[in-house]
């Protein structure tokens, strides 16, 4: 660890005089030489890091929807090659690079902080051996040192012998209580940072790789921790619980307000906004319209719970806009106008229109003239067939068609085409 922490002190100057600045403040309040006024100091360098590293966490959520909106296309892979899982890793690793997202985006933030956590960690071992390092002089190395926190020195560890602990002025078992409770409460963060991120941000109807190994950080991390922190001094264990603590509350804002489509968390949230417009009857906030203009745009690929939101704004009256609003929708026939006439909305228009139009009419009808369209007008076409005398018919119509022709014979007067013919029976009355 000592040799990893070397190769990070080009930043172990900055990180201490940043120590030294809120220590002189603390110190004013608390004593210079507290446990209170080193520890906060060390918790106000965690927080101060972690405000730089805010765009790198907004980049990071990009990132990570990037990752989401690749979730039909992972499905598609993913069941086209399920017999062969060469080929899929190779075909994800394929879409990842065409889209230009990355997988592991959400270890940036560690990444990132990694330099200020080894930098902390060469600060806090100068102080535990006696040794100059930064800004930090002899009377601030002699008042480090003496500064305890729940009884353990900001340098000890959990491994310390009984004489180490001893020459910085407290008891073994002191720093073991302390050091193991505060062991478990960094794993403790750590574990249910990656629980909650997979068990309410994450859409389970899509199963990737990348799922597979946020499951396995899941358990990873807590134990690399538990592992390491044996061997980090109490001020780095300070430093650490803080940032774990910081990401937490992070995460669950972002769940909250920007849940991951198809997740249990946006679930919970399209309840909460659908509550909140329906009572209002509009979209206060612009992340809100941002989200239902984001619901409005997907159509008929929306989820099950972007479809409910839908429904639910319909039966309350409402409708939601392209751009984000949510405006009333005209359902029901209004109160009647200045004239006695009643406003409908635009489908009982058109239905109404629909129930005037004529019908139409057979093709028999059109030949013979048919019924005349409402309106008492005629069409062309049976103007001339009625103007036409019938005297005006040429002779040749006018008699006994040929036999074998087309037209009706004198068949139809009971007669036969050929041969003798049947005399007629007496009718009946």
């Amino acid at each position: 660890m000592d040799t990893i922490a070397s190769l990070f002190s080009f930043i172990t100057w900055p990180v201490s005089w940043v120590i030294v600045q809120f220590h002189k403040v603390y110190g004013a309040i608390f004593g210079p030489d507290t446990g209170w006024a080193w520890g906060l100091s060390i918790v106000s360098l965690v927080i101060l890091i972690r405000i730089c590293l805010i765009p790198l966490f907004v980049k990071q959520i990009k990132s990570t929807r990037a990752m989401q909106t690749l979730q039909p296309e992972m499905k598609k892979i993913q069941e086209r090659y399920k017999n062969d899982r060469q080929r899929q890793s190779e075909e994800m690793m394929k879409l990842y690079k065409e889209t230009g997202t990355n997988p592991l985006s959400s270890c940036l933030p560690i990444l990132a902080q990694s330099p200020f956590f080894f930098a902390l960690y060469h600060v806090l071992n100068g102080i535990a051996t006696g040794s100059k390092i930064g800004a930090i002089n002899e009377p601030l190395l002699a008042s480090a040192r003496h500064a305890h926190i729940f009884g353990a020195p900001l340098a000890a560890k959990f491994m310390n012998s009984a004489d180490t602990v001893a020459a910085l002025g407290a008891s073994l078992t002191d720093v073991r209580v302390v050091t193991a409770v505060m062991i478990v409460m960094m794993s403790f963060s750590q574990f249910y940072t990656q629980r909650q991120l997979m068990t309410k941000n994450v859409d389970t109807t899509v199963k990737t790789p990348f799922m597979q190994q946020q499951k396995m950080l899941m358990y990873v991390f807590p134990v690399m921790f538990a592992v390491f922190g044996i061997n980090f001094p109490v001020g780095v264990l300070v430093y650490w619980l803080t940032t774990n603590v910081w990401t937490m509350g992070q995460q669950m804002y972002v769940i909250r307000n920007n849940p991951t489509p198809g997740s249990k968390a946006q679930a919970a949230y399209l309840e909460r906004l659908t509550k909140h417009v329906t009572h209002a009857g509009k979209v206060r906030r612009r992340s809100e319209k941002t989200i239902v203009k984001a619901i409005v745009a997907k159509g008929r690929d929306r989820n099950e719970f972007e479809r409910k939101f839908i429904n639910a704004l319909n039966k309350a009256g409402l409708a939601a806009q392209a751009d984000g609003t949510v405006v009333k929708s005209v359902t029901q026939a209004e109160a009647p106008t200045a004239d006695g006439a009643e406003t409908i909305s635009a489908a009982e228009a058109g239905t109404a229109a629909r129930r005037q139009q004529p019908k139409r009419q057979s093709k028999s009808q059109r030949q013979s003239g048919g019924p005349k369209p409402a309106g008492g007008t005629t069409s062309s076409t049976s103007l001339e067939k009625s103007d036409e005398p019938q005297d005006a018919k040429p002779a040749a119509a006018q008699q006994a068609p040929k036999p074998g022709s087309g037209t009706r014979s004198k068949a139809q007067s009971g007669q036969r085409k050929g041969g003798p013919q049947r005399p007629k029976s007496p009718s009946k009355k």
